[in-house]
């Protein structure tokens, strides 16, 4: 169970106006990126530029991201997911994690870590996405981008 604290209004603490300016700046700009990714289609080769990982042939786990956001944007889950599983099986994780953090900053509460997430909670996530790299870097893998 997450503690969720509010901070005593005999404290001094900062305008919600300033408390905001991290999560608006932050969702706004992912915000104007899809916007950007919805209009520009990174479909087209070299539209955004070329990936320094792809051009060593090699996978990381974020290729295919633009397309998968890009793919989003028009309603197209299976080639979201065909471009890249992982970001979008994670993606509404981000989404979530992303209107807490603004929910919290705009109330002036702040949450205590949560007790899943243990040294080996963090470890187990780079082991997924480094399975999901070299899985995705198999020859014939259908999770290549």
């Amino acid at each position: 169970m997450t503690a969720v604290t509010t901070t005593p209004a005999s404290e001094v603490t900062p305008a919600r106006r300033r408390r905001m300016v991290a999560p608006a700046v932050t969702i706004g700009g992912l915000a104007l990126l899809t916007v950007a990714l919805h209009v520009r289609d990174p479909h087209q080769h070299a539209s955004w530029g070329l990936c320094p990982s792809a051009a060593l042939g090699v996978y990381c786990p974020g290729c295919g991201g633009l397309r998968a956001v890009n793919d989003l944007t028009h309603g197209d889950v299976a080639a979201a997911a065909s471009s890249n599983l992982l970001f979008v099986v994670l993606l509404p994780f981000v989404v979530y994690l992303l209107g807490r953090w603004a929910w919290d900053r705009w109330r002036g509460t702040r949450r205590e870590s949560p007790s899943w997430l243990t040294p080996t909670a963090v470890y187990a996530g780079f082991a997924v996405i480094l399975l999901f790299t070299v899985l995705r870097n198999l020859p014939g893998s259908w999770l290549a981008p």
